[in-house]
């Protein structure tokens, strides 16, 4: 099993001629992942030969060589061919809103956006109506999600770990890469990058709930960071509503008072926020917290192993 993402998904990748777009795009062919169509209005009607490389754990299944992969016009267009059910978007700030809108027009499954930089009032504006329409985003400024030996969607690299049966959820993509290595020997079920931007279409929350549901996930990895109050709302629905053992780690225990650190959404206000807030909030509602990402890994090994 796995969360949002599995090997029957059918990719298409918005901005896929771009320098960007085609390296990622490559990157994920190699890892598996069904990636069946570009979209680009300015290209449509050509298409982009990658060079596969097999990597990841699913390498003895993916062919090394040339692969084909056609542009379309649309979102819209790009499904109807063939049958896309997931949209990764590589596309600059200025435009992603509208790629955004228009995955969800053609109503996508899954909208996983890369994008570094989108405005707060973009972001804002496309996950209400992605909301309102019944659709899964995943970002703004994120690594995206992969379920190892399935399907591999974003900038993540495939090789880090296999399949298991921890479930990560993660603020912060180098370390979602760092957990995803220090727990590489038990394997994961999905890794979801969610993003550190103030507004994002996945929270800590709904991939808790995904988690928590899932049958082959037996305990759940929750990466923070300073700022805002996700954590302590994510504790308060542990608390609630999860009955599997969940493994915490907030970043920023060492940044200095009243500075803003990393993310746009880092922002503390007062103690609210704080590193030591959120792992005195996540404790209490009965989540280990380690205080760095290998003493956290640990944690969730001595768990497994009991």
């Amino acid at each position: 099993m796995a969360v949002y993402l599995d090997e029957t998904s059918k990719v298409i990748v918005q901005g896929m001629t771009g320098s960007e777009g085609q390296k990622h795009t490559r990157r994920m062919l190699g890892a598996g992942t069904k990636v069946v169509a570009g979209v680009n209005p300015r290209k449509a009607g050509s298409s982009v030969t990658f060079d596969v490389q097999p990597a990841g754990p699913m390498a003895e299944q993916v062919q090394a060589g040339e692969v084909e992969i056609p542009v379309y016009g649309s979102v819209q267009e790009a499904k109807d061919a063939t049958g896309a059910n997931v949209s990764v978007i590589f596309v600059p700030p200025a435009f992603t809103k509208a790629a955004v809108v228009e995955a969800v027009d053609a109503a996508m499954d899954l909208v996983v956006i890369i994008t570094e930089g989108v405005p707060v009032a973009d972001s804002t504006e496309f996950f209400t109506y992605a909301r309102s329409k019944g659709v899964r985003l995943i970002g703004p400024n994120c690594p995206g999600i992969i379920s190892p030996g399935q399907s591999n969607v974003g900038i993540t690299p495939p090789d880090i770990t296999g399949p298991g049966k921890i479930g990560l959820v993660s603020k912060s993509g180098t370390l979602t890469y760092q957990m995803m290595y220090e727990l590489r020997d038990i394997g994961f079920t999905t890794c979801i990058g969610i993003g550190g931007d103030p507004v994002i279409g996945t929270i800590h929350i709904d991939a808790l709930k995904a988690f928590e549901e899932d049958p082959e996930t037996e305990l759940i990895v929750m990466i923070g960071e300073i700022g805002g109050d996700a954590e302590e709302r994510a504790a308060e629905y542990i608390r609630e509503h999860v009955t599997k053992p969940v493994v915490g780690y907030v970043a920023g225990f060492t940044a200095p008072e009243g500075k803003t650190m990393g993310h746009a959404g880092a922002i503390v206000s007062g103690s609210s926020g704080t590193a030591q807030a959120k792992k005195e909030a996540l404790e209490a509602a009965g989540v280990k917290v380690g205080k760095t990402p290998t003493e956290t890994a640990n944690l969730a090994r001595e768990i497994l192993k009991s």
